[in-house]
């Protein structure tokens, strides 16, 4: 990364919110019974929009038989396109576009609901009907008798649109992902080694390697929604030592994160000591991903949900203000696919560190800024920016969000109380409208590390995630305080 100086504009954002509820009959599973009571409920929405473009959250709920596959259909009104997607398969022609069940989201029980989401070009204007497994959903729930009934034409004027809640509808023991899905902004990479990022989460967080015998153990959460096993790690780590080599992805896609090193993804860096800190969260021991310098964990995402482009994104981590330096970078979130320094837009990640890029720093950090390749920025210029200020704490929270073309948002705070301190909310700096993210995942250094170069950087990562869409202010706030409840110590 290295500092440059580039001529551009300053664009005004566009955000709306739309959102439509379609209470219908006529969910199936494939195939179906001579006798299923078929029914269903499909809520479309669209939480986000900027010039060109929108972002949808789809949810399916099971109101008959239950199913083990769907197919989900529509028509766009408008001449919209989907450009990307995430928890199922769309496939599109013309302006009929079909969303079908990925491997691990097919059975919907009765009372059940699975969801999906997507990107789009055109103005996201709200498709009329839907049919599930082929059948019209019209409402309510019906058995099919022995004769096909007559067709239904679907309604001549769509419903009328319902804005969303302002604040997103969280149910105790959610999980940050939960909240963020709630929000109509769906965790596409879920990291932890401390807990689960999901309520219903019980599944591998992170992989130890020992060195007496190179022996590897997935380490989980102890049950769903919970903490770390970590009395797992000292049992299979007892009297030798364990590095971190792979952190597994909660979402369901994929998105793993190896070291960039031999042995794992490839490159010049070593794994993280498994046990340099051990904390406490939910009351239960946890191990951090401390990473002293030289670590670095990376994945190329840009296939699997993770936003490219000019598309809109947040993220958060929970990191330490006590371990920290001024290399660079210390950072999480999206990066270039190539690992090199590819332009400015080409990054969208949270740095935390005590590194002034621009110079013309008020105090010695450490500081939530933004790494957009580079640069790490402030604010929306390589100028100070006055409402800055360090967070020296044990625990940091931290928050990023981009629409891509106009408009991006800091975010920290103490992770032990309180709530998010907005650092900065505004137009995205000269040169870097639209972004060109590639869609990689970038944990503990730059972007352009760590092919045949090394980390220069320090630091301590918990938990974090990267999200589709930009995140509401509310549903921030609910992550801070998911987050402060789950009792770092």
């Amino acid at each position: 990364m290295r500092p440059t100086s580039h001529a551009g504009r300053r664009g005004a954002l566009i955000a709306a919110v739309a959102a439509l509820t379609v209470t219908a009959a006529g969910l199936t599973g494939t195939p179906l019974a001579s006798a299923a009571t078929t029914g269903c409920a499909v809520s479309y929405t669209v939480p986000s929009t900027w010039p060109g473009g929108f972002g949808a959250t789809v949810v399916v709920t099971n109101l008959g038989d239950p199913i083990t596959n769907w197919r989900l259909t529509w028509n766009f009104t408008a001449g919209e396109t989907v450009t990307q997607y995430w928890n199922a398969t769309i496939t599109q022609s013309g302006t009929t576009a079909t969303a079908t069940n990925v491997s691990y989201n097919g059975s919907i029980p009765t009372g059940g609901t699975t969801s999906f989401g997507f990107n789009g070009t055109g103005t996201g204007a709200i498709p009329t009907t839907f049919t599930l497994n082929g059948v019209t959903c019209t409402g309510g729930t019906s058995t099919p008798p022995s004769s096909p009934p007559p067709s239904t034409p679907p309604p001549s004027t769509p419903p009328p649109s319902t804005p969303p809640p302002t604040t997103p509808p969280p149910s105790t023991g959610d999980g940050p992902c939960d909240i963020y899905a709630a929000g109509g902004t769906p965790c596409v990479a879920a990291h932890s080694t401390t807990r689960a990022l999901y309520r219903t989460y019980g599944g591998r967080l992170y992989q130890v390697r020992r060195s007496s015998d190179n022996a590897t153990r997935d380490i989980g959460a102890r049950t769903a929604g919970g903490p770390a096993d970590a009395a797992a790690q000292d049992t299979f780590c007892a009297n030798t030592t364990c590095v971190i080599t792979w952190i597994y992805d909660q979402s369901g896609r994929g998105n793993n994160l190896g070291y960039q090193g031999a042995g794992g993804i490839g490159g010049a860096v070593q794994p993280a000591t498994a046990n340099r800190e051990a904390i406490t969260v939910g009351g239960a021991k946890a191990y951090s991903l401390y990473i002293p310098g030289n670590s670095s964990y990376w994945r190329d995402g840009h296939l699997s949900g993770v936003p490219t482009g000019s598309a809109p994104e947040g993220m958060y981590m929970v990191t330490s203000g006590t371990h920290v330096n001024s290399g660079c970078c210390f950072d999480y979130g999206n990066s270039e696919t190539t690992r090199r320094a590819d332009g400015a837009g080409a990054m969208d990640a949270i740095n935390f560190s005590t590194s002034c890029w621009f110079g013309g720093c008020s105090g010695t950090g450490p500081w939530v800024q933004a790494d957009l390749e580079w640069g790490l920025y402030p604010g929306g210029s390589q100028s100070w920016n006055s409402n800055q200020r360090a967070f020296t704490s044990k625990f940091v929270t931290a928050t990023l969000k981009n629409n891509g073309t106009s408009r991006f948002a800091i975010k920290g705070s103490n992770a032990q109380s309180g709530s998010l301190y907005t650092l900065y909310d505004g137009s995205l700096p000269n040169g870097y409208s639209p972004m060109k993210k590639q869609g990689a995942i970038i944990l503990g250094s730059g972007g352009d590390c760590c092919i045949d170069n090394k980390n220069q950087s320090v630091g301590t990562f918990y938990e974090g995630a990267v999200v589709a869409g930009y995140p509401s202010d509310a549903t921030e706030n609910a992550v801070q305080a998911n987050v402060v409840a789950a009792g770092y110590r």
